[in-house]
């Protein structure tokens, strides 16, 4: 794509050459702020009673914010079109006010002045020089900026009539893009679909379509082969709901310490897991150390939805201690890759859910977790079942990191188009 015809230097060392017609100028002289204000929470409500509020870029949509509260007194307010700018964890998310908010002190709305600064403009404007931000962000628990420090941000000019043609030009190309983004995230979606469908297949049919099937008396697993059990999950295995934390006491055993995080994110525990340091005593040494076979699930969390998330332990330690906030299931008489897949099965993390009480956190009780009903194939099937998932799970993993890997790119290649207009690095005035 071509440049402008004369460029000058623009004064900012990671700006460079600007056109040479377009200028530099401060947020404050091109746009009005206002910066949230949070009343005392005892204000909100969530039954649509006053104006819908925003506390920070939690709230924020793919497109447009999506509020979960509202305050009939809040006295700082973003109108229709301005921009919301996140000035605390994390500092710089951008979104669009589709109407009228209140902003908590967690905001900064932004409207562009008439005729100074083009609205959709502005928006691409901030995604590249919000990093001016990050820079000047501070804080121990959490970042954030000031209002000083967002009406200083460094904004380049071009002449109104640019500013439209720019960013029309980056709406055509960015919903391209976000359209290829889109295509490749269902196609994702389809390959999750079609992984959860082979594992239920595998855990509660097994691999012979020949097999006899008779009622398993579980309404929600159906019929399963007729040689098969159904037991409880504890009578083939222990059920260890973990109390170690995060907390390091000198005096206690040094360990490394299998998180929440740990668990929730990962398929499997394996020597390579990066995972913090921690310490236990000796009593919940002995009894949460991780083995080779155990079974790990999410107890605890602000979704019911993320209850019961399992990983499977591929490998012995002797300084790997379960976290709090997780339960262990530890093998005795079904192996625990079997156990592991079945808890996959969509059948069984909807029984957790289902199980999981709370109002603004979930957990999952141990009589839960040991009255799990679970078919039970033969040893020789479990570990057939086991291997066949393992293939073919890797197989369809594989094709979904490689689709994420493209939205990576694609994300790349849309912030750097954008940088590049904004900053007048190419010329797009003849590319609407």
């Amino acid at each position: 794509m071509k440049r402008y015809p004369e460029y000058k230097e623009s004064g900012v060392e990671w700006i460079g050459e600007i056109p040479k017609h377009w200028k530099i100028k401060r947020l404050k002289y091109v746009a009005d702020l206002n910066m949230g204000q949070s009343p005392p929470s005892e204000e909100y409500n969530s039954d649509q009673i006053g104006t819908p509020f925003l506390q920070g870029n939690a709230e924020f949509g793919t497109h447009h914010p999506t509020p979960k509260i509202y305050c009939p007194t809040a006295n700082k307010h973003a109108s229709l079109g301005d921009i919301l700018v996140s000035v605390r964890a994390p500092v710089g998310a951008i979104n669009v006010a589709d109407q009228e908010y209140g902003i908590g002190r967690g905001l900064c709305a932004i409207c562009p002045r008439t005729n100074q600064l083009e609205c959709h403009y502005a928006k691409y404007l901030l995604e590249v020089v919000r990093i001016e931000l990050h820079v000047v962000a501070t804080g121990s628990t959490y970042e954030a900026v000031a209002v000083d420090d967002v009406s200083n941000l460094i904004c380049i000019v071009p002449p109104f009539s640019e500013q439209t043609q720019i960013a029309n030009f980056l709406d055509r190309k960015t919903e391209q893009i976000d359209e290829l983004i889109r295509i490749k995230e269902r196609r994702i979606e389809l390959l999750q679909e079609q992984r959860t469908a082979l594992i239920n297949q595998a855990v509660t049919k097994g691999l012979d379509p020949t097999v006899e099937m008779k009622p398993s008396g579980v309404e929600w697993i159906g019929d399963i082969p007729a040689h098969w059990e159904v037991k409880r999950l504890k009578y083939v295995a222990e059920i260890l709901p973990s109390n170690v934390d995060k907390h390091i006491y000198s005096d206690d055993i040094q360990i490394r310490l299998c998180n929440y995080t740990d668990v929730y994110y990962n398929d499997y525990i394996t020597v390579d897991t990066v995972l913090e340091k921690g310490s236990c005593n000796e009593r919940e040494f002995a009894k949460f150390v991780l083995r080779k076979g155990d079974v790990i699930i999410t107890k605890d969390s602000e979704t019911p939805d993320d209850i019961g998330v399992p990983t499977f332990v591929k490998d012995d330690f002797d300084d790997v201690v379960c976290g709090y906030h997780l339960t262990m299931i530890r093998p005795l008489a079904c192996r625990g890759e079997f156990i592991f897949r079945f808890i996959q099965s969509d059948r069984t993390r909807k029984y957790f859910e289902l199980e999981s009480n709370g109002i603004t956190r979930y957990g999952l009780g141990k009589p839960s977790i040991e009255n799990l009903l679970l078919p039970i194939p033969t040893d020789s099937e479990q570990r057939q079942i086991a291997n066949f998932l393992n293939h073919k799970t890797k197989q369809i993993d594989d094709l979904i990191a490689a689709e994420q890997r493209k939205i990576e790119r694609l994300k790349e290649y849309r912030q750097s188009l954008i940088s590049e207009a904004v900053t007048g690095k190419i010329d797009v005035r003849n590319k609407v």
